[in-house]
């Protein structure tokens, strides 16, 4: 088995979005593996609302999220994935026709489709495993288990894979992680940093994932004080955001905490990002130069990196030389900014507020003109003409990703998904 997952689970009914907007990102930055966001109410409006808080989550986390909702028919749960979700949770008390998991898992794939069980001794029966993989589901979510020998030897003796959800009240994470178990759906470690915990668990035997560095400090070339620099860059588009110094005891901590520490020369003391201004920066990757004596942190930053309230400490430009920008992330976006510059500030004779004017019938016909003009020109020996053809139909796509609301964010993920 590989990693016991640790998987944060927030209840969405009768909750206010906002509220549930704001958990799912303090899981997602307190080294949680997976978040499970679950609303069974019978009212559509409740699942369309679900659906909606669901993909705005997944616009700001990477961490992968689980959709739990009452499915009535195969369109639910394509929804559910749409929104990015991973796994859809299909609760067996409510379900109308269980043989909803199987099409949903012939149509998506088994390990997309989690059922969840109300009464967890079901796991004593002979049948539990051939029953739950003919129905088609992936794995199946225990709730509420009673710690007990007989409970241990029937999740070693079934081969379904088993998440268990526990409030953590009357049982220690550590009685449950030991389970054979894939992971633990849980609440009681809310708005908490769970690493010391993981780190806990690991001394104890227990396989979860934490960060950890393959180099200790002793390795790095330090200066005459015993620090290293830090370039601190943006892990998503690898903007630089500030410089600056770590010891041996701010790097630990780093490395152990997954937030970003640094030694203060001035003030000749550990700080902790964020600690006072809630900008804080959570660690992605760490990388060390050829020298070993810079390291680089790719992180997550909330809010400014510099003090002086902007984004990046490296705002002030002294001196530039002209260029024709040529990095494909970096000009798609400037395109993509451009238009929807355009959408909020109309300005007169630009044709791309004439193809909003005109509205999405418009411009789904251009894209279609300009994918047939693509597929022409493809046909043609001469490739010139096919990257002109292939830079208008990116140009009308882009349009129509702003007139529905999408954005460059949207499509990558959705790749990433699908690798």
């Amino acid at each position: 088995m590989g990693y016991r997952k640790f998987i944060a689970y927030i209840n969405a009914e009768n909750e206010l979005v906002s509220n549930v907007y704001e958990l799912a990102l303090s899981y997602a930055n307190n080294n949680f593996d997976e978040i499970f966001i679950y609303n069974y109410s019978l009212r559509e409006t409740d699942k369309e609302q679900l659906f909606e808080v669901t993909r705005e989550i997944n616009k700001e986390i990477d961490v992968p999220l689980i959709l739990g909702l009452n499915v009535t028919c195969l369109e639910d749960v394509k929804k559910a994935l749409y929104t990015g979700a991973v796994k859809v949770v299909m609760k067996a008390k409510i379900l109308p026709d269980m043989g909803l998991i199987k099409e949903a898992a012939d149509r998506f794939g088994k390990d997309s489709v989690m059922l969840e069980i109300e009464d967890y001794k079901e796991v004593y029966n002979d049948d539990f495993y051939d029953k739950y993989t003919g129905l088609g589901a992936g794995s199946v979510m225990l709730k509420h288990v009673e710690d007990s020998p007989k409970l241990t030897q029937a999740l070693i003796d079934n081969k379904m894979p088993v998440y268990v959800r526990d409030s953590l009240v009357r049982h220690s994470i550590n009685d449950v992680m030991e389970l054979d178990v894939l992971g633990v759906i849980t609440n009681y470690y809310e708005r908490k940093n769970i690493m010391p915990v993981k780190r806990a668990l690991r001394e104890n035997g227990i396989n979860v994932d934490i960060f950890e560095s393959t180099m200790q400090f002793s390795e790095f070339k330090t200066n005459d004080q015993g620090l290293i620099p830090c370039v601190v860059q943006d892990y998503k588009n690898d903007e630089v955001l500030m410089l600056a110094y770590m010891n041996e005891e701010a790097f630990n901590k780093t490395i152990e905490s997954g937030y970003m520490t640094y030694f203060s020369r001035s003030r000749n003391e550990l700080w902790l990002k964020g600690e006072t201004s809630g900008h804080y920066q959570f660690v992605k990757k760490v990388m060390v130069d050829c020298d070993k004596d810079t390291l680089l942190f790719k992180v997550k930053q909330l809010g400014a990196a510099c003090h002086t309230g902007n984004r990046s400490c490296f705002y002030t430009k002294i001196a530039a030389k002209e260029y024709n920008e040529t990095n494909p992330t970096l000009v798609f976006n400037e395109v993509f900014n451009v238009i929807m510059d355009r959408k909020a500030n109309p300005k007169p004779g630009s044709y791309t507020n004439y193809l909003f004017d005109k509205g999405l019938d418009k411009i789904l016909k251009k894209c279609g003109e300009e994918a047939t003009e693509m597929v022409i020109a493809a046909k043609n020996p001469d490739s010139e003409e096919l990257k002109y053809e292939m830079s208008d139909f990116l140009y009308h796509m882009m349009v129509l990703m702003v007139q529905c609301g999408l954005t460059w964010d949207d499509i990558t993920r959705e790749l990433t998904n699908r690798r």
